[in-house]
């Protein structure tokens, strides 16, 4: 493993060492690189949780982080990301870690790159570390895949992660659904309401409303849609025993999910960014490693 593009590329052997190795450094174990490596950290859209996660996974594991500022970079100049990225191999990095506005922008540098490429998410394609993050909360809930009901639900068409997700889950053997508003399916078979879904469901994933991938005129209501798809604690109420609450965050608190449930018993939602770190710290490992 040498590169993470694409939850498409992973193996579920690949996917499973991951987990593995992330529950180990949860546990305490240290890192095993044999040196310290270059990194730096190119975000061309917002984040948060995902650009201060790996940071913190990259110190953890050993790394020298390179500060990078895509709002100074000379992208803004017209540079291509193939340029960009060549220029931090050429000055000494020996992985960057990317989120970028294009979808599939990792085509470009799979040619004449020789430092790892990490995709922290491409337009609304995919968010592999994301969807990694997100199977190791499953696996330390249930310690298994095999058979779960996990039901999305959400703004599925502009959702990396649902994609991602979507790919892992079901190659681990995982009965995935999807819910949402019909005109946001995209090419996904979905359901157009919870009827039938709650009762059974291991996992409910929620997914965040991107305001900023909508037509600016999109007719959208926030009450509707969290009456018609959000988490009410009416709905909470009906999941079944041991289900557990998931969200990518961030969170549109009583849109997607009622408040007052995002800190409940059943949500793994704060629970998910700690996982992120360990999960991280591994992905760093073994593709470092991979490179030595």
């Amino acid at each position: 493993m040498r590169n993470l593009l694409s939850m498409e590329h992973l193996t579920n052997k690949e996917v499973i060492g991951i987990l593995l190795r992330a529950e180990e450094f949860e546990k305490g174990e240290q890192p095993s690189l044999n040196r310290s490596y270059n990194v730096a950290n190119l975000f061309f859209e917002p984040s948060t949780r995902t650009s201060t996660s790996f940071e913190m996974a990259e110190r953890k594991v050993g790394c020298t982080v390179i500060p990078f500022s895509a709002s100074f970079s000379s992208a803004l100049k017209g540079e291509t990301m193939y340029d960009t990225v060549k220029t931090l191999e050429m000055i000494g990095l020996d992985a960057v870690v990317i989120r970028a506005v294009e979808d599939a922008y990792f085509n470009e540098l799979l040619e004449g790159i020789n430092i790892a490429v990490i995709n922290a998410g491409d337009g609304v394609g995919q968010h592999p570390s994301q969807s990694l993050l997100d199977l190791y909360t499953i696996y330390k809930e249930f310690g298994k895949f095999e058979g779960l009901n996990v039901t999305i639900v959400g703004d599925i068409t502009h959702s990396r992660v649902a994609k991602s997700n979507a790919i892992a889950l079901k190659n681990l053997g995982v009965n995935v659904r999807f819910v949402c508003p019909q005109e946001w399916a995209g090419d996904f078979e979905a359901y157009h309401s919870w009827d039938g879904l709650l009762e059974d469901s291991d996992v409910v994933m929620l997914l965040r409303i991107q305001h900023e991938r909508h037509a600016v005129n999109e007719n959208f209501s926030k009450e509707s849609y969290h009456e018609e798809f959000g988490l009410t604690f009416e709905r909470e109420a009906r999941m079944k025993k041991g289900a557990i609450i998931m969200h990518p965050a961030p969170v549109n608190r009583d849109v997607e999910i009622a408040s007052g449930l995002v800190e409940c018993e059943r949500s793994r939602i704060f629970e998910q960014v700690r996982n992120g770190v360990f999960v991280r710290m591994a992905i760093l490992e073994t593709i470092l490693k991979g490179r030595e």
